[in-house]
């Protein structure tokens, strides 16, 4: 095997590796959402951005990486946000709608 299918070979590994987590992160983000609709919070918190940035930089030990690394979780940020943003939408459709369909049950009486 050449160096360049042995590192393509590692890439594709990390790769289902990244794949993998950013599910996992993603259903974490579902679950923070819920809290935030259920708490009446707003999806940014940018106190936990610099927070999460912080601690996980501290991880990479190439500091030549780093700078990467930093625009790798500003753009998983961005998309968590983008994410819990649809789902509190489509949470806020959904209510709405239910809210329309009782309304219009209990306006209408009995047409018996």
């Amino acid at each position: 095997m050449s160096l360049l299918e042995t590192a393509r070979n590692a890439i594709n590994e990390a790769d289902a590796q990244i794949a993998e987590c950013f599910e996992k992160r993603m259903h974490a983000a579902e679950d923070v959402i819920a809290y935030k609709m259920e708490k009446g919070l707003p999806i940014f918190d940018a106190a936990r951005e610099k927070e999460v940035i912080e601690k996980n930089l501290a991880l990479i030990t190439d500091q030549k990486l780093r700078p990467y690394y930093e625009d790798l979780l500003n753009q998983l940020m961005r998309i968590s946000k983008e994410y819990q943003k649809a789902i509190l939408q489509e949470n806020t459709r959904e209510v709405m709608a239910d809210e329309n369909t009782e309304n219009i049950s209990t306006e209408g009486g009995s047409e018996l």
